[in-house]
């Protein structure tokens, strides 16, 4: 799943992929998971701000679900996009 946000002249292009590394706590057993991999560049340029940023959930897990790595990854583009280019 992949999905390309417009935020204050920058494209924030979203891209869910499926983690199957990560552990689960007490059982042992390998669970699926979703990181989002977010790229972030000038609105219309094909040339990206940063190299491609990955994120998860909190202490380093994956999201749940596909929804949950989407928009977590564009929540933290338009942090990144707030913080750094929008004084």
């Amino acid at each position: 799943m992949s999905r390309t946000y417009h935020y204050h002249g920058f494209d924030i292009e979203v891209a869910v992929e499926t983690d199957f590394s990560w552990k689960a706590a007490r059982s042992g057993t390998t669970s699926v998971g979703f990181v989002a991999v977010v790229r972030i560049s000038k609105a219309g340029a094909s040339v990206a701000v940063f190299s491609p940023l990955r994120f998860g959930e909190s202490q380093g897990k994956p999201f749940l679900s596909e929804a949950d790595a989407l928009m977590g990854g564009y929540s933290a583009g338009r942090r990144i996009v707030d913080d750094l280019f929008n004084s």
